[in-house]
């Protein structure tokens, strides 16, 4: 699908996400982050503000899962209405049944890393998902600046992707901006999850165009 962009709700008004959901209509997905102040010492949205927005929006649900014991809550997204639900594998007890799990569903699964983690342990678990999110912050909160450090990582888990002939997709989220995305799509993401960048840009709409520009411009280099 090339580039792909998912505005973060987490920046946005939450007293009007439906009005919200759709100053991003042209972005491919929305991007939800759902936290339960156990896992990340942050306490957002759930399940049924999840299905609500589901209904309300244009736009597919893209699901990010900073909770524990996402085994027991995670397909009850797919249920909500995502289209896509990111599980932390730190989280997970049984991730690949998990995510055949999301998948039986009908939802695309993903599995995401804090910073820390390394992808290398988990590259057999590849084949078992559709999306790899490299968070590029430590979860929990939006507004970050974006750690560099993260960038290896991504190349590292592009290389691994294309080693095993995966079509899997390659996110990105934390401190993703005009400066920083050519830098990841150099490394090999192809979705970039943006909040702040985003919404609070005079226009939402032209900053996702000109956030795909950039990173279609660095990953045809």
């Amino acid at each position: 699908m090339g580039i792909q962009i998912s505005p973060s709700l987490l920046a946005s008004d939450f007293a009007n996400l439906a009005a919200e959901a759709e100053r991003v209509n042209r972005a491919d997905w929305l991007h939800v982050d759902v936290m339960d102040n156990h896992f990340v010492p942050n306490l957002t949205l759930g399940l049924p503000v999840v299905e609500a927005l589901a209904k309300a929006a244009s736009t597919p649900l893209d699901c990010h899962l900073m909770i524990e014991d996402p085994d027991r809550w995670a397909p009850g997204y797919v249920e909500a209405g995502a289209g896509s639900v990111t599980f932390h594998v730190e989280a997970a007890a049984a991730p690949v049944r998990l995510a055949r799990e999301l998948r039986a569903k009908g939802a695309r699964a993903g599995m995401a890393l804090r910073p820390a983690t390394p992808i290398e342990p988990y590259e057999d678990l590849l084949p078992e998902l559709d999306m790899l999110l490299v968070m590029t912050v430590e979860p929990g909160f939006g507004g970050q600046k974006f750690l560099d450090l993260c960038l290896p990582k991504i190349r590292r888990t592009r290389e691994l992707i294309e080693g095993h002939g995966l079509e899997m997709w390659l996110q990105v989220d934390g401190g993703v901006s005009l400066e920083t995305i050519e830098r990841c799509a150099d490394a090999g993401a192809d979705v970039f999850v943006a909040g702040s960048a985003v919404y609070k840009a005079d226009d939402p709409n032209v900053m996702i165009d000109d956030l795909r520009a950039r990173a279609e411009a660095a990953a045809c280099r």
